[in-house]
């Protein structure tokens, strides 16, 4: 028995020791191998961290199984509508009157100015209940785990907003003062959380009891203001369809005005024969999911087509490794026969011909994960995330990416071993091969792969085509001059306003100022959202995003009225402006001789009619909107146009006022430009991303492609010969050796564009504004691929050419 140990190992040290002479006597075709293999590694380790990390949002909450969002879908005039903000009293009704709640948490989301002692600063705060913390997994550095924000007047802070304030995390019952509706309001400081980690959305600063918020007092016990999200967790072994059923008397009981109004306005029943139901979106979910046509639709596409791409890559370097192997074999066919001849078997063949391939893919996984490594951070910058290779360190992953290793290893490394093994012992004396069977194989492969890079290149078009056509559209208003930034400072935002417009009134870079409760875009601060209000006209209730607005803010922003006027001083408050959406919604011949009764009794006339702009994502059409001036409700942001000739000049007069202003406040000013491009970051990342994969994909396919070629004209070199000698040209042989590799890329153009074309098309759906999708589009990536491989063949087959045919026909 050990003697048959020893047998084997002796065995398995010749396989590799003549393995690596192998590989170093063809060091063209090693290098090609390990240069392919090591890239695709590479790349398909950091795309597939990059997905995973998408993925893991929300994971390492204990109890993520269990949450879930509340929202709502209700029936109205103009179609199902879902929305996720709540009333106030909503939560605790909801606890109270249905069963299967274990938890439940109001959570409200904002900027809140907090002082400690000479600073001042904005913090990302959230207003919640005691529950939150722990229903959500944001473990303790100081602080007894339970009390979190049991007192009122307590608060909440992360390790990193407690070193911006402090300077250090031991500060339990150290006091903060919150800015909340103009007034310092005092908290101490109840528990310091671990430093939030980067793939959760619900992220914070500072967490402050909900009964503190400013809207509070006001909605307490109104079921008609809503503005913040529900949380709830559910009681164990009970379905989230089951609760959503066991709601429908708690929606009857609370919303039946809303529900009869609906009905009276002529909205449709849902397939349930229901007006509204309470829905529940699972936390795992929430990163993933946009409310259309009243529905939440969560699709993971993105981390998956990022994971796909990695996929393909891999696919086609294994493609190159399969199409050279199978090219070396024509070089090593004496070899072969002379191993037959002395004795050697099939199974003693196929495994010394596979351990080469063993060892190149060792060699490459180390390559590759080096690089992995090496590249990290650039790829973290250029992609913008925060990904890490310690997502993929999870038994479940590492254990897949070694099962997948060892696939690869013996299907790509296996089957040119098996190819190679199987050689009849007279034909590789010979020096020849039956081909026709390898043909058929190589030919799917090359066409699989080429389709490959055509779907790449045809996303990266269309990606790119749409990202420049979101840039570069009409938004309805000036991007280019207007900087906005939050009004963040102690002074009520109104004063803070008129200080502004006073400093720079009679700079002459300085077109005009104004402001608004909301930021157009995404600004530095990260805020990106809009309100909605509603009301009753002529017997039916009406929706509309609503702004509160500086009577500046039309001219400032450069919208265009095409009805009435503008507001022209604060004495115009009572009115509003609306824009031709609202317009048409309103249905009226003349909407500027009609008043709407928003507020109250108040009966607010309509001033003007602005054309459409989008103030929303483009992902959406054109929503109504109404424009109001009112004291009683804050500005949120600074609007100030600037003359175009010297915008650096005039952002650094903007900063250095507004810091005279408010010397403590930090300054988040951006260009709206800016602020839009923000809004559309992923697309950008994802067309980054599908365009380094099309460029990797290309660069791996030639490489392929050459070795093909030179497996090509090893094979027909006598042939090449004769031809020359009776007269042919360098063209005809050259077109004779590359068209049959054109015909297969032409194939795989024909395969591959209408399965590009579909998933294109359905991708574009997601945007209410989209290019067209041209045929033009496609055949340019057919053109790009065709070109490219006909270059890659060409300088193989050309030189063959050229050769002199003496030398040609002497190979035999």
């Amino acid at each position: 028995m050990d003697g048959l140990v020893e047998k084997n190992k002796i065995m398995l040290r010749n396989y590799l020791k003549i393995a690596w002479r192998n590989l170093r006597r063809n060091k063209t075709f090693t290098f090609l191998n390990v240069l392919g293999l090591s890239v695709a590694f590479a790349v398909s380790i950091l795309l597939a961290m990059s997905s995973f990390y998408e993925l893991s949002f929300e994971n390492f909450h204990k109890n993520k199984d269990r949450i879930f969002g509340v929202y709502s879908e209700q029936q109205t005039a103009q179609g199902p509508k879902a929305g996720t903000t709540q009333p106030t009293p909503f939560a605790t009704a909801l606890r109270d009157e249905v069963p299967g709640i274990a938890q439940i948490t109001r959570v409200l989301e904002g900027g809140a100015l907090v002082i400690q002692g000479n600073k001042e600063m904005t913090l990302d705060v959230i207003w919640v209940d005691p529950n939150y913390f722990s229903m959500f997994t944001f473990p303790l550095l100081q602080g007894k785990k339970g009390d979190e924000l049991q007192n009122l007047t307590s608060v909440v802070l992360s390790e990193d907003a407690a070193l911006k304030l402090f300077g250090s995390i031991n500060v339990i019952g150290e006091t903060v003062s919150v800015l909340i509706n103009g007034k310092e309001k005092p908290f101490s400081v109840g528990a310091i959380t671990k430093k939030n980690p980067s793939n959760t959305s619900f992220g914070f600063e500072m967490a402050i009891r909900f009964e503190n918020n400013s809207e509070y007092n006001q909605t307490k016990d109104s079921w008609n203001a809503q503005y913040h999200q529900v949380y709830l967790q559910l009681e164990e072994n009970l379905s989230a369809a089951s609760f959503e059923t066991n709601t429908q008397n708690f929606v009857s009981s609370h919303y039946q005005e809303a529900i009869e109004n609906a009905k009276r306005d002529g909205a449709v029943a849902n397939k349930q024969g229901l007006f509204r139901m309470l829905k529940l979106l699972p936390l795992k979910d929430h990163r993933f999911t946009s409310y259309k046509k009243g529905q939440a639709v969560a699709s993971r596409s993105t981390p998956y087509l990022i994971l796909g791409v990695a996929f393909l890559i891999l696919f086609i370097a294994c493609v190159n490794f399969i199409n050279m192997r199978i090219a070396m074999s024509a070089q090593r066919l004496k070899e072969i026969g002379m191993r037959k001849t002395l004795g050697a078997r099939k199974k003693q063949l196929f495994v010394q011909f596979w351990s080469e391939s063993l060892l190149v893919f060792v060699i490459s996984i180390c390559f590759g994960l080096l690089l992995s490594v090496l590249l990290i951070n650039d790829f973290k910058t250029i992609f913008r995330t925060e990904a890490s290779l310690t997502l993929l360190a999870t038994p479940i992953i590492l254990g897949s990416f070694v099962a997948l290793v060892f696939a690869i290893t013996v299907l790509v490394g296996g089957y040119p071993a098996l190819l190679m093994s199987r050689i009849g012992t007279i034909q590789s004396l010979k020096g020849k091969v039956l081909m026709k069977g390898k043909n058929r194989v190589r030919d799917i492969l090359i066409v699989v792969q080429f389709g490959i890079a055509i779907l790449l290149i045809s996303g990266t078009l269309v990606l790119r085509g749409q990202i420049e056509f979101m840039r570069n559209i009409n938004l309805g208003f000036d991007k280019e001059q207007v900087i906005s930034f939050p009004l963040n400072g102690k002074k009520n935002s109104y004063t803070a306003l008129n200080l502004l417009k006073h400093e720079l009134k009679g700079n002459p870079d300085i077109l005009s100022v104004s402001g608004a409760d909301n930021n157009l875009g995404m600004g530095k601060d990260g805020s990106l959202s809009s309100s909605v209000i509603g009301f009753e006209y002529k017997g039916k209730v009406t929706h509309s995003n609503f702004l509160v607005i500086d009577y500046n803010y039309v001219p400032t922003l450069g919208l265009e009225l095409v009805k009435g006027r503008n507001f022209t001083s604060a004495a115009d408050s009572l009115g509003v402006l609306i824009n031709e959406a609202m317009a048409k919604q309103l249905g009226e011949k003349d909407p500027l001789a009609i008043t709407l009764n928003i507020n109250g009794d108040t009966q607010s006339p309509v001033y003007g009619v602005l054309k459409d702009y989008h103030f929303q994502g483009l992902d959406k059409s054109i929503e109504p909107i109404m424009f109001f001036m009112s004291r009683d409700l804050g500005l949120s942001y600074a609007y100030v146009k600037v003359r175009p000739e010297n915008l650096a000049k005039s952002f650094d007069t903007v900063e250095s006022t507004w810091q005279k202003i408010e010397p403590n406040a930090s300054f988040l000013g951006s260009f709206l430009n800016d602020n839009i491009d923000r809004t559309f970051r992923r697309e950008k990342s994802l067309a980054t991303m599908i365009t380094s994969g099309s460029i990797i994909a290309i660069i791996l396919s030639c490489i392929g492609l050459f070795a093909m070629s030179m497996l090509i004209v090893a094979q027909r070199t006598k042939e090449i010969g004769i031809r020359k000698v009776i007269g042919a040209s360098v063209g005809s042989i050259a077109f004779m050796l590359t068209k049959d590799f054109l015909k297969l890329v032409a194939i795989a153009f024909i395969i591959a564009t209408p399965i590009a074309w579909y998933f294109l098309y359905n991708w574009l759906q997601n945007y209410a504004f989209r290019i067209n999708l041209n045929w033009w589009l496609f055949a340019i990536a057919g053109v790009m691929v065709l070109g490219i491989a006909t270059v890659t063949i060409g300088l193989k087959t050309i030189k063959a050419a050229r050769a002199n045919p003496v030398q040609s026909l002497r190979t035999e």
